[in-house]
């Protein structure tokens, strides 16, 4: 367990890697926590990771996590959510570039989540549209400091509900919910203080601060056929599963071994034509090697 908090400082200051705790000394899971609620919620998450590639940003400075604790606040550090799942840009894929992560901590990793994305459900619902508590998130809004960030002295020292962590705390520009019962997807953008709902288009989020977007996509993943919440690129096309790459390699190779099977028979048919017509002009009489130099 880490260090008893906070730990004193010193002049000059420490850095809040020496005083504040790391994702090695929080828990990284919640035993008292019920499992995922179905395989959708293990499914979904992982076709949203595969397919995550902004194309400006390299593979390395780009985190995705999954039913993951994310702590938030570095005055309470045992407070977390778990998002169904994340994405981060502008971060090293590994933990101090070594390690993989065990959960991710916002004040060491001096990153926010760019956006996040929830898997409705009949019990979590209110909660992750904002709606279990109005009262508290009335009173949390109304608690914004000038910089935009929550008095927690002034909340009772409880945990803040999911959409106000993201909303006013994290302020994750992007937060997406999608109900598989329903097969609505909504989207939220974060704008000055407070999120506002966006009017999609066919079911597409398009986000261009990182040259990517969010839709629904009919399809077929691990055999389950259904709507999926998939990433695609400026053209509109689908960002390829590993799976999908792998196919769509080895169709490249046949199709190229193919074109150079063709271009193979065209030229020993061009050969024996040639050859043909040299026989017929020496049955004719004219040596056809004088023509070409031979």
């Amino acid at each position: 367990m880490f260090p008893k908090y906070p730990v004193p400082q010193t002049e000059p200051p420490r850095s809040p890697k020496e005083t504040l705790p790391t994702m090695y000394d929080l828990p990284s899971e919640n035993l008292e926590e019920p499992g995922l609620p179905d395989e959708f919620h293990g499914l979904q998450p992982q076709l949203l990771s595969y397919t995550f590639r902004p194309s400006n940003y390299s593979a390395s400075q780009i985190f995705t996590g999954s039913d993951m604790n994310l702590y938030y606040d570095s005055r309470h550090p045992l407070w977390y959510k778990r998002p169904d799942w994340f994405g981060v840009v502008g971060v090293s894929r590994l933990y101090d570039e070594v390690d993989m992560r065990l959960s991710y901590v916002v004040w060491q990793e001096a990153v926010n989540p760019f956006v996040i994305v929830e898997l409705l459900s009949p019990g979590t619902e209110k909660e992750d549209l904002g709606e279990n508590d109005g009262e508290q998130l009335q009173s949390a809004s109304e608690q914004i400091a000038g910089n935009g960030n929550i008095n927690h002295e002034q909340t009772q020292e409880k945990p803040l509900r999911k959409w106000q962590v993201y909303e006013q705390v994290l302020r994750i520009p992007y937060y997406v919910v999608f109900s598989r019962y329903t097969n609505r997807l909504r989207a939220f953008k974060l704008n000055g203080a407070r999120y506002e709902e966006l009017e999609l288009s066919d079911s597409r989020l398009w986000m261009p601060e990182i040259d990517l977007g969010l839709g629904l996509w009919q399809g077929d993943y691990l055999g389950v056929d259904r709507l999926w919440l998939r990433w695609y690129d400026g053209d509109g096309n689908w960002i390829l599963i590993p799976e999908e790459r792998a196919e769509q390699a080895q169709e490249r190779a046949e199709q190229a071994q193919e074109r150079a099977e063709q271009e193979r028979q065209r030229a020993e048919t061009a050969e024996t034509r040639l050859e043909s017509l040299m026989q017929r002009l020496r049955e004719s009489g004219i040596n056809p090697d004088r023509f070409l130099n031979r």
